[in-house]
């Protein structure tokens, strides 16, 4: 389930009460703590992923989203003071053409770039299909980086790789301890978690992904697509919710 993002003031103010100060606003992006900038994606009819920007030394692109829709994300960077020369890293959460098929505009850069292991064989089998069954064609990316469970140093801090199957098998999710921020691509988002329908799709996988987020010390969930989630208790409750209205369906 994806859901559209409302950027509205008054909206952000309703919903992360006590916490909305911590936010500070240009244009359509949100620098929710130093070197962490959110780019929801609001069009209202277009779907596309959720973008973020690390800054920790480096400067990492998670999500490129849709190839068509990239320069609409730089000119957002770009108000932030971000050009998007200066990124050195691109991550994508999962496979799927709306999360990655923007990683091909990096493919002639000095950029490294990196998806799940288990998704890269996904692209090789079953997954070119369903791009093809989206109308897209199969992207021409370059991997250097697969990643898997573990730690993942980028510039001074250290992140915690997560495989978090079920949207699709080689998902992955990125914690970042020091900010208890954590990016859930399409495993979890605010009321609503990845759809299971899709090729390589599982819902018992899911579940037992989404429980892993659960036990996790996080203060932001920035999901793939609708609006980040700050504080948390307001994230707990979200998981809760979860559990009550989508494990029965799983």
């Amino acid at each position: 389930m994806h859901h559209a993002c409302d950027l509205g003031v008054e909206s952000l103010k309703s919903r992360f009460p006590g916490d909305f100060g911590k936010i500070r606003f240009r244009g359509p992006s949100m620098k929710l703590t130093q070197g962490l900038y959110a780019y929801p994606w609001n069009h209202p009819s277009a779907n596309n992923s959720n973008s973020y920007i690390i800054r920790a030394g480096q400067v990492v692109l998670l999500d490129p989203g849709h190839l068509e829709f990239l320069n609409h994300l730089f000119q957002s960077m770009r108000l932030d003071g971000i050009h998007e020369d200066s990124i050195q890293g691109v991550i994508a959460t999962h496979a799927h053409p709306d999360h990655l098929e923007g990683l091909q505009a990096f493919a002639q850069k000095p950029v490294w770039t990196a998806l799940g292991a288990l998704d890269e064989a996904f692209m090789k089998d079953i997954g070119a299909d369903f791009y093809r069954m989206m109308g897209f064609s199969p992207p021409q990316i370059r991997l250097d980086i697969l990643l898997k469970e573990g730690e993942l140093i980028l510039g001074k801090e250290r992140f915690q790789v997560l495989e978090t199957p079920g949207h699709s098998p080689g998902s992955i999710c990125i914690y970042w301890p020091a900010q208890k921020a954590l990016f859930t691509g399409d495993v979890v988002f605010e009321m609503g978690v990845g759809r299971t329908d899709f090729p390589g799709g599982d819902g018992k996988a899911l579940v037992a992904s989404i429980e892993k987020l659960a036990g996790l010390d996080v203060e932001i969930l920035l999901p793939g697509h609708g609006n980040p989630l700050v504080g948390k208790s307001r994230i707990q409750k979200n998981f809760e919710i979860i559990r009550q209205m989508y494990y029965p369906y799983l």
